[in-house]
């Protein structure tokens, strides 16, 4: 595996089934209470530039049950925010640090940190790319479903770093991905026309949810607006009203199918609270799972 995570495009097929493997492993000692520090005095810097529930408990959390320690880095707080230089943090940071994971907007900002730096970088979150969503989210279908191989994964709503994740993971790996996003939010155009043209079992966008959802194993949706885009959010309701996940979406998928939503959730926009909190919902057990996975990508990287 690379000394970074910043996308799962880059990552190989002996990387990914490394993640998974790693993460059954450490799911299970955690169950069964076997100690497991494999990071026993390591340090992992975390810089927050976006507000977080599930990727800072799951990393702070999780170096802490793997040995380690975790800093909270608020930019606004530290030389960051009043204008040091990202390559001048990165490599004053790789002298105090062991990794750094880091939740953003942009995402020149995590490739120039990862460029500098000489410790691992982890991409948290960016505007363009959600890596540890998509491993985690990928592991709960694995744990679900015994594999992802040969399945149809439906994305419905907007075209975001959700969306793009998604397919540079169908870039990577064998299944088949249906993506439905309304004209003008679609999906970055450069990721999707790479997907398109290397995708092993096909990228397909529609405009028509319940087009997407036939015959679907899992179906899988986010916010219609992501954090910063707060200002659009009632633009948004009106052109995404079509897309929801609902029973009337359900019904075009397979019967076993799985409802995943990275959260958080705003029921009765981009879901129904009765198909999140249904018998097919997996998203409780799909957010603890981000804490396996990372905790496998810091035991990897670090």
């Amino acid at each position: 595996m690379k000394k970074d995570l910043l996308n799962v495009y880059e990552l190989t097929l002996a990387d990914f089934d490394m993640i998974f493997n790693n993460s059954v492993r450490l799911k299970k000692a955690l169950r069964e209470g076997k100690p497991h520090a494999s990071l026993k005095g390591k340090t992992l810097g975390m810089i927050f530039d976006k507000s977080s529930t599930r990727t800072r408990i799951s990393f702070e959390v999780g170096i802490y049950q793997l040995g380690g320690i975790a800093l909270y880095l608020n930019s606004r707080d530290t030389q960051i925010g009043r204008g040091e230089t990202i390559a001048d943090s990165a490599r004053m940071m790789s002298r105090y640090l062991n990794g750094i994971m880091i939740r953003t907007y942009a995402q020149a900002t995590v490739e120039e940190l990862a460029a500098a730096a000489t410790i691992p970088v982890i991409n948290g979150l960016t505007d363009l790319q959600h890596p540890c969503q998509i491993l985690g989210d990928l592991f709960t279908i694995k744990e679900k479903k015994g594999t992802y191989e040969g399945l149809k994964i439906a994305y419905i709503g907007d075209g975001n770093n959700i969306a793009n994740t998604w397919i540079d993971a169908a870039a990577r790996l064998p299944f088949e991905l249906a993506l439905a996003c309304p004209e003008g939010y679609d999906p970055d155009a450069r990721i999707l026309a790479r997907g398109m043209k290397e995708a092993k079992e096909g990228i397909t966008l529609y405009r028509d949810p319940l087009e997407a959802a036939q015959k679907a194993d899992i179906l899988y949706t986010d916010v219609w607006a992501s954090m910063g885009q707060e200002a659009e959010q009632e633009e948004r309701k009106k052109v995404f009203k079509y897309y929801q996940i609902n029973k009337k979406v359900l019904k075009e998928a397979r019967k076993d199918v799985l409802v995943m939503h990275c959260l958080p959730a705003h029921r009765g926009e981009e879901i129904a609270a009765d198909v999140i909190d249904g018998p097919h919902s997996v998203v409780i057990d799909e957010a603890e799972n981000r804490l396996h996975v990372q905790k496998a990508i810091m035991e990897i990287l670090l």
